[in-house]
């Protein structure tokens, strides 16, 4: 029996997908991933350069937004209510309590036993980092604690981890909140049930991961699978979560906004995403202006820039509030050397124990 040509035997149908078209797709595919694996790249090593040129690009882009209108931006920032701006920067120093609270709670059940004062000061650090960059207000964060109580937390990567779980409630509340933005991002009506039980899942997962083998790594996720702790610490970012919402309407109503709460809520959303990109300070801004621009281009830039300079003093209040409750009824010297008061003998003079 004759051999079948090469073509016939390997090939026996026509290949889907195959001809000069699929080639330039593949090279096009390839090119698009090798360029974004090196932009990826180049940001990871040159964070701070990648932040400052994002928050370049972000200003040029407000100031194509809002060309011409710079004094108009300048009336409704400036004009905003003194009360107004004080009772969000109250509302912000709350909503950092409460999730600092959290990740106390989270700390705890992973092995930690770090108290509320010297685990307060070092969350504060990474407020202050938040301002320019969540990924530098992160480690800002677990650096100060590593540092300042290095025998009563976990390791460092344990640590870093006891912040997964309070960032899957977060998560999970954004995916109850996400119909907020399906109007303006023109998302489908079912892509907010669809987010939710994912979340689901993965807490769920979570939960089975840290039961089945609470060891190493997975101690950080602890705190999910202890119930009453779980509550606690998913109570406390609940908390932090509508204090930020609170915040955000605040200051769209301070800029002559008359927005509701559900635009305050998709205008959080928008800043949580926003925040991983290098974008600065300018994150708020942004934000307001993809979600709420239909509402007033130069009002919601306005708000914008509102929200951070309320979030920035509000950073600042709490890490002097911190610095000076850990400073507070310190130990004093004689309790830190274990020496107390000297009692001297009678017919003994001072002067004698003096070398």
């Amino acid at each position: 029996m004759p051999d079948k040509p090469a073509n016939e035997s390997d090939h026996p149908g026509p290949r889907t997908g195959s001809g000069p078209g699929a080639a330039v797709r593949s090279q096009v595919t390839d090119a698009v991933r090798t360029a974004a694996t090196a932009v990826t790249g180049w940001a990871g090593a040159h964070r701070k350069l990648a932040t400052a040129l994002g928050t370049l690009a972000t200003i040029i882009g407000l100031g194509v937004v809002l060309a011409g209108r710079w004094g108009a931006l300048a009336d409704a920032a400036v004009g905003a209510s003194g009360w107004l701006l004080a009772l969000a920067v109250v509302v912000h120093v709350a909503s950092l309590v409460s999730r600092s609270e959290a990740w106390r709670l989270s700390v705890r059940a992973a092995g930690g036993t770090v108290g509320r004062r010297p685990l307060y000061r070092a969350a504060s650090v990474g407020y202050i980092g938040n301002i320019i960059n969540g990924e530098l207000g992160f480690a800002l964060r677990i650096a100060s604690l590593r540092r300042s109580s290095p025998d009563e937390v976990p390791k460092f990567t344990t640590l870093a981890a006891t912040e997964v779980p309070l960032i899957v409630v977060e998560v999970t509340l954004a995916t109850l909140t996400c119909f907020t933005l399906v109007g303006p991002l023109g998302l489908p009506w079912w892509a907010p049930i669809a987010a939710f039980v994912v979340m689901l899942a993965v807490t769920l997962v979570l939960r089975h991961l840290v039961r089945r083998k609470p060891a190493g790594w997975r101690r950080a996720l602890a705190v999910l699978g202890d119930g009453a702790a779980c509550s606690r610490m998913a109570a406390f970012v609940a908390l932090a979560v509508c204090g930020q919402v609170l915040r955000n309407w605040l200051m769209l109503h301070a800029s002559g906004i008359h927005a509701s709460i559900f635009d305050a809520t998709a205008l959080l959303i928008a800043v949580a995403v926003l925040g991983a990109l290098p974008v600065g300070p300018s994150v708020g801004a942004a934000a307001a202006v993809l979600i709420l621009g239909q509402q007033g281009e130069v009002g919601v830039t306005a708000a914008g820039v509102l929200l951070t300079a309320t979030g920035g003093a509000g950073a600042l209040v709490y890490a002097a509030s911190a610095y000076a409750l850990s400073r507070w009824r310190q130990p004093s010297r004689e309790s830190v050397t274990g020496r107390g008061p000297q009692v001297i003998p009678a017919g003994r003079s001072a002067e004698a124990d003096v070398p």
